[in-house]
This record gives C-alpha cells, structure tokens and sequence, in this order.
C-alpha cells in the first residue's frame, strides 16, 4: 500500500500567509523576484526584488515552508542572490548609511 503524506495545515496556512505578502509585494513593485536562503534553525530568508528596484525580505520557519510560499506566489525563483538579479536591487540613502555604518570610521547607526 503507498503511503499517503498529510500535509502539516500549521505550515500550510503560514505557507499560503507568506504567498498572500509575496504577492501584495509584487503587486505594488510592478512585479518581483525572489531569493530563498537558509538561516539555519530561525528557517530561511525569502528576499524579494521588485521590478522597480524596491526589495524586501520575509523569514519564514523553515526552508519547506519558504519554497512553497515562493511556488504558491508565483514569482520566478533564484538559486542565488548574485549577478543580474542582485544588480536589480537599487538602494537608497538609508541603505547606505547603514552599511557604512557597519565599517570603521562610518556613522554610528543609533
């Protein structure tokens, strides 16, 4: 007899809440792409690229539950935040305050 696999509806319902934000994000940035990382035991780091250059990021509990979250919403999905889809990202003034904060001799960020 083959087994059947239940489905956990806990990590359904998070899966299908990340899809509906992933969505919201895409609707309002003229579309988007999306970046799955793994974080370990916090879960995994779904980073999202609109086409207007606008990014944002999600945590999801567990690595399963981002890529479904990712397939469910419908947006292409990279392997790597790396080369044409990382030049996508544009950043602002607040972005780089804060990386320049994080060097030697930056501003603080406080």
């Amino acid at each position: 007899m083959a087994e059947t696999q239940q489905a956990d509806p806990k990590a359904e319902r998070k899966a299908a809440r990340l899809a509906q934000q992933i969505t919201s994000f895409s609707k309002a940035h003229g579309g988007a792409e999306g970046q799955v990382a793994y974080l370990g035991e916090r879960g995994a780091r779904i980073v999202l690229v609109g086409e207007d250059g606008n990014w944002g990021d999600l945590v999801a509990p567990s690595f399963e539950i981002a890529e479904k979250a990712v397939e469910k919403s419908g947006i292409t999905r990279h392997e790597s935040f790396d080369g044409e889809f990382a030049a996508k990202v544009k950043t602002g003034r607040y972005e780089w305050s804060r990386m320049a904060g994080i060097q030697v001799g930056g501003p603080k960020n406080n």
